[in-house]
């Protein structure tokens, strides 16, 4: 064997849907093409003044230059604890219910380290954002998916997930607004979760990044944590990357159950050294400050989103306006797969999307435009996809 082999982990590993694109799409360009990028869910937009000037600010004071503080400073657990308690009614224990992340991915993709023991089971959504099960599987644990499929909103039939394996399971992911499909979930929705997880004894891992991102909902969707009983069996991430277009600052939060978060904060107090003070003081003018910013961003989207609905079914392409999250979850013509698709839009018309399939078994059949391109670039797209038939 080769003295630089890697471990047999990393060789188990699939490559990342996303890099994946991003190697074609650096292809493309080479080439000299000219791509509509739909594919990564990567606000196009700046993120607002009043973040950058706290930035700017907090730069200039040379304590925030030194190693932060592991969980993050209090100050900004604090500013996490009033948002929550503003948004969602949820009151938080900033010194111990809330660990400050590098994005909410790091928080998701470390979590497995710290609760799941090899041969432990856990239940998965698909299709879903790839990290639950790939860094479930990374530690040895075992993934059980379960659908989420058109006719049902979206929404988890918990009941399809044979009896014996429900016993099994240690934990369940929940994601709503949910990336890739869009689906929203009420909150008697996640009780029939929550009273799922209390019947099998399961944990819930919550991933709330798109919980601003809703665009024709009366009532915001909800935290896991506003029901009764949660935070005994909760862990949620909450990531302002899409919240405020900071994906590329790098900060989010995990809040809930105590011993989760402690758990969690334990691992990652090994592995890195916190989140840079002054990228946290932006943070903080981001949850206290106006949210007008916000709202202007969903009605962005709104737009974007109608749009390309309107071009997409002209096409006879069967697709939905999505309540929420900045994803169209489209239909593919009938006998063509996913990954097909895709590939003829890139190679054809220089349009990126992700296949369905790049997010589980059940997403083929699907391919995912994100709304993060202008809507004179949407308007563009259609008309190349009008070419093309």
């Amino acid at each position: 064997m080769s003295l630089t082999a890697p471990a047999d982990r990393v060789k188990q590993l699939p490559p990342y849907l996303f890099a994946a694109i991003d190697t074609m799409k650096d292809e493309a360009r080479a080439r000299g093409e000219d791509l509509i990028d739909f594919g990564i869910g990567d606000p196009d937009r700046p993120t607002p003044d009043h973040i950058v000037h706290a930035l700017r600010d907090a730069a200039g004071r040379p304590e925030l230059h030194r190693y932060p503080a592991y969980a993050g400073s209090l100050a900004c657990r604090q500013a996490a604890a009033a948002f929550y308690a503003a948004r969602f009614g949820v009151e938080l224990d900033p010194h111990g219910e809330i660990l400050t992340l590098i994005g909410s991915k790091d928080g998701i993709s470390h979590l497995p380290l710290a609760i799941t023991n090899p041969g432990d089971l856990a239940l998965v959504p698909d299709p879903a954002y790839p990290v639950y099960a790939t860094t479930t599987r990374f530690v040895g644990g075992e993934v059980h998916t379960f659908g989420l499929l058109p006719d049902r909103e979206f929404l988890p039939d918990l009941e399809q997930i044979p009896e014996a394996v429900a016993r099994q399971a240690k934990m369940i992911y929940v994601n709503y607004p949910n990336n890739p499909t869009g689906g929203v979930a009420r909150l008697e929705d996640l009780e029939r979760i929550l009273a799922f997880a209390r019947r099998h004894d399961l944990l819930v891992i919550s991933d709330l990044a798109y919980s601003e991102m809703y665009l024709d909902e009366q009532t915001p969707p909800p935290s896991f944590l506003q029901l009764e009983g949660a935070r005994e069996r909760c862990i949620e991430f909450y990531s302002l990357s899409k919240t405020y277009n900071m994906t590329g600052w790098r900060v989010g939060f995990a809040v809930g159950n105590a011993e989760l978060v402690r758990a969690l904060g334990k691992i990652k107090t090994n592995m890195d050294s916190g989140v840079f003070g002054v990228v946290q003081q932006a943070a903080i003018a981001a949850l206290k400050g106006d949210q007008r910013c916000v709202a202007a961003m969903r009605a962005v989207y709104r737009e974007r989103r109608d749009l390309l609905v309107q071009g997409l079914q002209q096409l006879g392409l069967q697709v939905r306006p999505q309540r929420a999250t900045f994803y169209l979850f489209v239909r593919v013509p009938d006998g063509t797969s996913s990954m097909d698709y895709a590939g003829r839009l890139m190679r054809e018309l220089g349009i990126v999307v992700t296949p369905g399939v790049g997010f589980g078994e059940r997403g083929e059949g699907f391919v995912r435009f994100s709304l993060t391109v202008e809507t004179a670039r949407i308007a563009q797209a259609v008309e190349r996809m009008k070419r093309l038939g």
